[in-house]
């Protein structure tokens, strides 16, 4: 007699039906990916197949309390430059997109071996935002690789991803012998390399190229006049003007160096930088600001006037257009008093068509010209109708780093890192302690902590283990599961081990990798059972196929972090992630076997 399914109730029938649903509904972005779960998962409770308790037990899970501990942990490395002073400049200078993702690609895979790879991708995304920003590269070409990447290279080590630590945690619990560190070794190298050289080499093509060309045609149009000055020992003070990168930046040129009495102008890429000297930059407005997030370079501006401001790190930068008939017209910035009338100093001036020439202090204003101004935390607010401006604006994210507590916010970071690594301390207790230390130190404040949470990504994780667990509760994922092994069992281990991957794979791309291991591994080690086979290469199988998810990017958090943050459609994962799907798959069928034989 043929294979005979099992029964199928209606709660198996409703589960399916309403996952399909969901699925179908985020394929076609019919609305938020957290919308959609939300949505599945409270239908699940309404029907009674979950308790109110297990409706929401996914929100208690530590991996929701670990991502946004993490969101936090990367806005303070951040807010104190200690990103760009590190893993920023792994990226170095743009040098072709296949150079520029080797050159991310490789550190980030070594790191997740050993590191959990949510904390590196939470850290880097904001960094590679900002290069790719600096350099005129869309970030939306690097940003899935990202992920990728740390999820390649935490299928190396068992301590890597979760997933795996899953795997090691049932094989030690149902006697099996207990696997070693570098167990999952030989061929998540294999399936590391192979990936890798896919980012690489064919990735690219496949990635979308995404630039707001109204944006950059605006900034164009908006050319501003800024002059900084090069603080006391400053690292920049004795490099180049082209190794301290002062070249790169995009839409920004460098118009002259004034050294007190020596006034050089054209600046060439050789010439050195020295402590005093004001740069006077011609850019746009967004390299305007990241002017002073660099080390070393400050407002020229007298430093009495920009420290005597109030409200320290917190003073905003505000963007104002001169009114017709405001009393700056006719005076210089400097005969104006521009600090004491206003509680602001001028750091940026900009002119319609028309490129401001001299210093900042010098320049007379003229009706209509725009003004980039550091100002105190009240400015807007008695000044925002007042009728010697236009379109007073607040410009979001313009403080400049505290770079002073840069050592503090890594060392902080070290010590999170050593506590997960060599101490066993769980990841979202280290990550809260870390968050508690850097508001502490003043590495990061509480309202731009509490800020920092991209909260759509919790809910989405949240849901997603409450709907794994309905599955599980429902019998609809062993159903699937078991009628599938059962009907290919006879036709020999190697069929069967081909169907426990695609079904691993197909529960890590649609509901979490973590449920996808406790629901096949007790299936595939019953198959080996029932073949007479080794159980290593079905169990290897099960920890591969579920970590290994790069398709769908509601299938894990480093996916999440991505997914918002390069204004991803999910398509475009689809086309990325379907091919690097198939070439894990198709390393690990041929290498698992041979390296654990049936």
């Amino acid at each position: 007699m043929g294979y005979r399914a099992p029964p199928m109730d209606w709660q198996i029938v409703f589960t399916l039906a309403l996952v399909s649903l969901a699925l179908t509904a985020m394929v076609r972005e019919l609305a938020a990916p957290d919308l959609i779960l939300m949505a599945t998962l409270v239908c699940f409770g309404v029907s009674g197949i979950l308790t109110p308790a297990q409706t929401f037990a996914g929100f208690a899970n530590p991996v929701v309390a670990a991502v946004g501990a993490l969101f936090m942990v990367s806005a303070a490395l951040r807010e104190t430059g200690a990103l760009e002073l590190t893993l920023g400049r792994v990226l170095g200078r743009f040098g072709g997109v296949r150079r520029s993702m080797l050159r991310m690609v490789a550190p980030v895979a070594a790191l997740s071996a050993f590191l959990n790879n949510a904390p590196i991708v939470a850290m880097m995304t904001p960094a590679v935002i900002d290069w790719g920003r600096r350099y005129r590269t869309p970030a939306s070409q690097f940003l899935i690789p990202l992920s990728y990447a740390s999820i390649l290279g935490s299928v190396t080590t068992i301590i890597g991803t979760s997933t795996i630590l899953t795997v090691v945690g049932l094989v030690n619990a149902a006697g099996l012998p207990a696997w070693s560190f570098f167990e999952p070794a030989p061929v998540g190298l294999l399936i590391a390399m192979a990936g890798l050289l896919y980012l690489v080499f064919v990735a690219p093509g496949r990635l979308p190229v995404r630039m707001d060309d109204a944006e950059e045609l605006d900034e164009r149009t908006r050319e501003y006049t800024a002059a900084m000055r090069v603080t006391e020992g400053s690292p920049l003070d004795g490099m180049t003007v082209e190794e301290a990168n002062l070249r790169a930046l995009p839409g920004l040129f460098l118009v002259e160096i004034d050294r007190g009495a020596h006034l050089i102008t054209p600046v060439g890429p050789g010439e050195a930088l020295r402590s005093g000297d004001i740069l006077v930059f011609a850019g746009v407005l967004g390299t305007i600001i990241d002017l002073q997030r660099i080390r070393g370079l400050e407002p020229a501006a007298p430093e009495q006037l920009i420290q005597s401001l109030p409200g320290g790190r917190n003073r905003p930068m505000v963007e104002a257009v001169v009114s017709a008939s405001s009393p700056l017209i006719g005076q210089s910035v400097k005969q104006s008093n521009f600090r004491s009338v206003y509680d602001a100093v001028v750091i940026a001036v900009h002119r319609n068509a028309e490129r401001v020439q001299g210093k900042i202090g010098d320049i007379v204003l003229r009706p209509g010209d725009t003004l980039l101004m550091q100002c105190a935390p009240e400015f807007m607010r008695l000044h925002r109708n007042s009728r010697d401006f236009y379109l007073a604006s607040e410009l979001p994210g313009a403080n400049p780093p505290a770079f002073e507590r840069a050592g503090m916010a890594l060392a902080i970071l070290v010590g999170m890192v050593f506590a997960v690594s060599v101490a066993g301390l769980h990841i979202s207790i280290a990550a809260f302690v870390a968050v508690a230390a850097l508001i502490a130190t003043r590495c990061l404040s509480a309202a731009k902590a509490r800020n920092s949470v991209d909260w759509s990504v919790l809910i989405t994780i949240g849901c997603g283990l409450g709907i794994a667990d309905a599955m599980d509760e429902s019998g609809a994922a062993r159903f699937v599961a078991q009628g599938l092994v059962g009907s290919v069992g006879a036709l020999g281990p190697l069929p069967t081990l081909i169907v426990i991957y695609l079904l691993c794979l197909a529960m890590a791309e649609t509901l979490h990798h973590n449920a996808a291991v406790a629901i096949m591994f007790p299936i595939a080690l019953a198959a080996s059972r029932q073949l007479e086979v080794s159980h290593e290469p079905f169990v290897m199988t099960v920890a591969i196929a579920s970590a290994c998810a790069f398709a769908f990017p509601i299938s894990y958090q480093t996916h999440l972090i991505v997914y918002g943050a390069g204004g991803y459609r999910f398509r475009e994962f689809l086309r990325v992630g379907l091919p690097l799907d198939a070439i894990c798959m198709a390393v690990a069928i041929l290498a698992i076997p041979r390296v654990w034989p049936f």
